[in-house]
């Protein structure tokens, strides 16, 4: 899977002209640490320093609440354990992309890569990155609100720092990633601790009556789960990077198990810190509970937790770009999207044009788009088709029964998470009909888009038209060997 690049400045009658001088390929750089912090600084973004309170408000009681984070985690895990066979299975990048590639052919594979491409993903870093800007100026406009005009500004600018450092380095990304990562552990540790602190010392108040019968909403518990679930999504990244790491069928497991375990703990402590300090009624009045939580117990030190929070959402984008342009470079080496999107940078080994995709899309989304309206109608395809994926983790042990499995889970693990996968996708189209169906006809133009691209010469065409626009510094596409 690699290609090399012979010196032309070698004379004709030097026996090592056009010998091969080395590979221009991806290289392998994401230790243990790494993929932790890829997992890990990609689930917990802004949502845990935010709003927790849409699972209060469904789940009806601060007891029921901690069972749907803890149930959620449960989950995920099983979702991430899956993920685990597959990546150590088939040691391809791309995540979701090549699981169903794999099982179920190009066609699926190919719908699932366009959503990703013309929507899910330049929405949701969209929606990070402005959750950046909005919490990196609040410090310095408090106690007004902060101007649109400045937070689309300070996103611009922030999406393109993530932009430049995932073209420019995977060492430097990476090590960034663990800073962040860090910060984020931190940040969560600065409420925990206080939190638990008072706990200890008789503050139990709130947790009186914590699963009473009469405030238990049984009919918004599935709605509670799918927020839930979207607050731990993210466990798959690593997998969307697996041909860069070290040793994957040690380190993929690894790398997944330790990370859940570490969030679970993390969610689970910082909603018990949360509800040791404020109320429930308080906690759904809050906007941001994080700061609702400093201003009550850290007096000044309240201005530093925009700033943190605003870490914490960089360190999501950054994890989530590095992780998405993978997926546009193994789609791009199995001809299923341009070929300049398979080129390598000849000198810092980055999939350069395949991490650039998205910014153009992704700034178009940000000032001309409906961004939230959008990831209500996409939110539900990204559950439907890792459901598939995990599905296809099943079809594959009867199918391909010979396919070494250094790490393989037992069967009805696959079998809960991809039944949660597809009650959620039902849930959508029960509660939300025309938003669910505006997504479907978005992904159903998958279809014609992949007879156009892929079955006709338009593609051909558009790639001839690309070699003349190739830049030097890119090497020539990765091929499959």
């Amino acid at each position: 899977m690699s290609i090399t690049k012979k010196d032309p400045l070698k004379s004709n009658g030097d026996p090592s002209a056009g010998a091969p001088e080395e590979k221009v390929e991806l290289r392998k750089k994401v230790t243990l640490l790494r993929g932790i912090s890829i997992i890990t600084g990609t689930i917990i973004g802004a949502g845990i320093f935010i709003s927790p309170k849409g699972i209060l408000k469904n789940s009806g009681s601060v007891g029921m609440s901690l069972v749907v984070w803890i149930a959620c985690g449960i989950l995920s895990l099983f979702g991430a354990l899956s993920y685990a066979e597959l990546g150590t299975s088939i040691k391809k990048s791309g995540g979701h992309y090549t699981y169903i590639l794999e099982a179920f052919g190009p066609q699926v594979a190919f719908m699932r890569m366009w959503v990703d491409m013309i929507a899910i993903r330049p929405a949701g870093l969209a929606v990070i990155a402005l959750a950046f800007g909005r919490y990196i100026l609040e410090p310095i406009f408090m106690p007004c609100g902060v101007p649109e005009i400045a937070i689309k500004l300070a996103t611009t600018i922030g999406l393109t720092a993530v932009m430049y450092l995932n073209s420019m380095s995977v060492s430097w990304t990476a090590r960034i990633q663990i800073f962040l990562t860090f910060s984020k552990l931190l940040t969560i540790a600065i409420i925990i601790v206080p939190g638990v602190y008072l706990l200890f010392k008789g503050e139990t108040k709130n947790f009186e009556n914590a699963f009473e019968v009469n405030t238990i909403h049984l009919s918004g518990l599935p709605l509670a789960f799918y927020s839930g679930m979207f607050a731990y999504a993210g466990w798959f990244y690593l997998n969307f990077v697996t041909e860069e790491v070290e040793n994957p069928e040690r380190t993929v497991p690894l790398a997944i198990c330790i990370s859940m375990v570490i969030v679970m703990i993390c969610y689970t402590m910082t909603n018990v810190a949360y509800y040791t300090v404020m109320s429930a009624e308080e906690l759904l009045a809050s906007d941001a509970v994080a700061v609702t939580f400093a201003e009550k117990l850290m007096g000044n030190f309240s201005v530093a937790v925009p700033v943190f929070v605003a870490l914490s959402c960089f360190g999501s984008m950054n994890g989530c770009l590095f992780a998405i342009s993978r997926m546009f470079f193994v789609a791009s080496r199995e001809g299923q999207l341009p070929e300049v999107l398979s080129m390598i940078h000849i000198r810092r080994h980055t999939p350069l044009p395949a991490v650039i995709v998205l910014y153009p899309i992704t700034l178009l989304i940000l000032f001309l788009g409906d961004i939230y309206s959008l990831l209500n109608f996409m939110s539900f395809l990204r559950w439907l088709f890792i459901g598939v994926a995990v599905i296809g983790l099943i079809y594959m042990r009867y199918t391909r029964p010979d396919m070494p499995r250094p790490f393989k889970v037992p069967i009805f693990i696959p079998a809960v998470f991809s039944l949660t996968c597809f009650f959620m996708v039902f849930l959508s189209l029960y509660s939300d009909p025309i938003n669910t169906g505006i997504g479907f006809a978005i992904s159903l133009t998958g279809i014609p888009a992949y007879y156009i691209f892929i079955h006709y010469p338009l593609l051909s065409y558009i790639q001839n038209e690309i070699q003349y626009l190739k830049c030097p510094c890119l090497g020539p596409p990765e091929k499959e060997t």
